[in-house]
C-alpha cells in the first residue's frame, strides 16, 4: 500500500485535522468573541470533508498498517456523523450568541470530535478504536461544560467526564483481555482466533468492550449520565451528542461485533438482546413523567438506541442494513427536534419546559405542525419516516428468528406513544402560553426541511435503502 493511496483514503480525516489546527490558530490570533467566521469556516471544512469521502474508488482498502479501513460502510456512517456535526454547528449560532458563549473554541472542538468520530468509524483494530474513541470523547467532555458560568452545564460536564473515564477504563481493560487471550489487536485476527470457540478471557473482554461502547450509545444500564447531561449542556451541544456522537458509537459497535466476533455470535447476541430490552423499556417508561423537553429527548434517545440494537441482535447483513436505515432517519428526526427546541425562546430567554409549548398551534402553525410530525415520527406512526426506520429494524430481527424481540420493541414503541402524543396534545389543545420569538433562519430552515423529509421520506426511500444495503454488504462480506 503506497503512501499516496493511504493519504487518499484517509483524506477526510486529514481535512478535519488540518482544518481544526488552522482554525485554532486563526481563533487565537484573530477572532474576538462573537466572531462567526470560525464557525462558518468549520462548517465549510466539514462540508469539504463530506465531499472528499466520495473521492476514493468504491471498494475496501485497509491502510496504516491495518489500523484503518475505508469501505462503503465507513463512508456511509461518516456522511451521517459529519452531517450531524455540520447541522449542529449551523443550529448553534443564535443560541451561542444570546448566551454569550460564542467562543471560537466551540467549532474547533466540534471539528476535533468529528475527527475522532471518523477515526472511530474506520477503526480496524483495538488501538485504532481506542484512539478514535478518546479523541472524540475528550472534545465532547469540554463541549458539555462549555457554558462555564452555568451551574447545570458545569455539573453536566463533570458527570460526563467522570462516567466517561470509567467507561473508557472498562473498554481498555476489555481490549487488553482480548489481546492477551488472542495475541492480536486486529479485528480480523481476533475473528480468526475466536472462530467457533470462546475462552472465558475472551468472553470477559467482549463484555467489557461492549460495556464501554454501550456508555457512548446511552444503552441501559450505562445510561445514567444521559438525562442530566442532555439537560445541562448547551442545547446545540446536546443536539450534537444526540446525533453525530450516537452514530459514531453505533458504527464501531456494529463493526466490532460483525468483524471481530462473527464466530461467537451467540455470546455477543445475548449481550445486545439484554441491553436492547432494557433500553427500550427504560426509554418508554422513563420519559412519561418528564417535564423538561431535553430530558424527554434523552429518554427518547435511550429508547431509540434500544430499537437500533434490535437490528444488530439479528447479526445478519439485513440487520446491519436496518441499523443504517434507522440511524439515517433517527438523525433527521433528532436534528429537527432540537431545531424546534432551539426555537423555544421567550424574549431573550430560552425555555425548555414542555408546558411552554401550550397552544403553539394558535401562535405558530408551521412550528406546531413540525412538532407534531416529529413527535409522531419518533413514536413510529405510519406513514412517517420513523415508522419505516422501526419497520426495517424489526423486520431484520423477525427474519433472524427473533420475532419475540421485535414484539417487545413494538410494545415499547406503543408505550412511548403516550408521551409523544402528550406533546402534540399540549401544542394543539391547551390554552396558549406566551408566543415564542421568531427563530433564526438556520433554525427555521432545519425545522422545515427536516419536517419535509419526515413526511415525504417514504417517497425517496429507495436510494437510502440501496446505499444502506451496499454499505452493509461491504461490512459483512469483506
Amino acid at each position: 500500500m503506497t503512501l499516496q493511496t493511504a493519504l487518499v483514503h484517509s483524506f477526510p480525516e486529514l481535512v478535519l485535522a488540518i482544518g481544526a489546527i488552522a482554525l485554532l490558530m486563526l481563533g487565537v490570533f484573530r477572532a474576538p468573541k462573537g466572531d462567526w467566521i470560525i464557525s462558518e469556516a468549520a462548517i465549510f471544512v466539514i462540508g469539504f470533508a463530506m465531499l472528499s469521502i466520495l473521492i476514493p474508488a468504491p471498494g475496501r482498502v485497509v491502510i496504516w498498517d491495518g489500523a484503518f479501513v475505508d469501505d462503503a460502510y465507513a463512508r456511509f456512517m461518516k456522511m451521517l456523523a459529519l452531517g450531524g456535526a455540520g447541522i449542529s454547528l449551523l443550529l448553534s449560532r443564535e443560541y451561542m450568541a444570546r448566551n454569550r458563549i460564542d467562543v471560537f473554541e466551540f467549532p474547533v472542538l466540534v471539528l476535533l470530535s468529528a475527527l475522532g468520530m471518523c477515526m472511530l468509524i474506520s477503526a480496524n483494530n483495538l488501538i485504532g478504536l481506542y484512539l478514535g474513541l478518546e479523541l472524540m470523547s475528550l472534545a465532547l467532555y469540554v463541549l458539555a461544560a462549555l457554558h462555564r458560568d452555568n451551574l447545570r452545564a458545569s455539573e453536566a460536564g463533570l458527570k460526563y467526564f467522570a462516567l466517561g473515564a470509567l467507561s473508557s477504563g472498562m473498554l481498555l481493560y476489555g481490549a487488553s483481555l482480548l489481546y492477551g487471550f488472542t495475541g492480536t489487536v486486529s479485528f480480523q485476527g481476533i475473528a480468526a482466533a475466536t472462530m467457533g470457540k470462546a475462552d472465558i478471557g475472551v468472553i470477559f473482554g467482549l463484555v467489557f468492550v461492549m460495556a464501554g461502547l454501550a456508555f457512548k450509545m446511552s444503552l441501559v444500564p450505562f445510561h445514567m449520565w444521559t438525562p442530566d447531561v442532555y439537560e445541562g449542556a448547551p442545547t446545540p451541544v446536546t443536539a450534537y451528542f444526540a446525533s453525530a456522537a450516537k452514530v459514531a458509537a453505533v458504527a464501531i459497535a456494529v463493526r466490532i461485533a460483525m468483524t471481530a466476533f462473527p464466530g461467537i455470535k451467540l455470546q455477543w447476541q445475548q449481550i445486545i438482546v439484554f441491553v436492547s430490552i432494557l433500553s427500550m423499556a427504560i426509554g418508554a417508561f422513563g420519559a412519561i413523567g418528564q417535564l423538561n423537553i431535553k430530558r424527554l429527548m434523552a429518554y427518547s434517545s435511550i429508547g431509540h438506541m434500544g430499537f437500533a440494537m434490535v437490528a444488530l441482535a439479528a447479526g445478519t447483513e439485513a440487520g446491519v442494513a436496518g441499523i443504517l436505515i434507522y440511524l439515517s432517519i433517527y438523525l433527521v428526526m433528532t436534528l429537527c427536534a432540537f431545531a424546534l427546541i432551539l426555537s423555544m425562546r421567550v424574549g431573550d430567554h430560552y425555555v425548555e419546559n414542555i408546558g411552554d409549548l401550550a397552544g403553539l398551534a394558535r401562535n405558530d402553525g408551521v412550528a406546531a405542525f413540525a412538532i407534531a410530525m416529529v413527535m409522531l415520527s419518533l413514536a413510529g406512526i405510519p406513514p412517517l419516516a420513523g415508522f419505516f426506520a422501526k419497520y426495517y429494524a424489526f423486520l431484520a430481527a423477525v427474519e433472524a428468528g427473533l420475532a419475540w424481540l421485535a414484539v417487545i420493541g413494538v410494545i415499547a414503541s406503543a408505550i412511548s406513544c403516550f408521551y409523544y402524543l402528550r406533546v402534540v396534545k399540549i401544542v394543539y389543545f391547551d390554552e396558549p402560553a406566551r408566543a415564542f420569538e421568531k427563530p433564526a433562519w438556520e433554525v427555521r430552515g432545519v425545522m422545515i426541511i427536516g419536517t419535509i423529509v419526515i413526511v415525504a421520506g417514504a417517497a425517496f426511500g429507495h436510494p437510502l435503502i440501496t446505499a444502506a444495503s451496499a454499505a452493509a454488504r461491504s461490512l459483512v462480506r469483506f
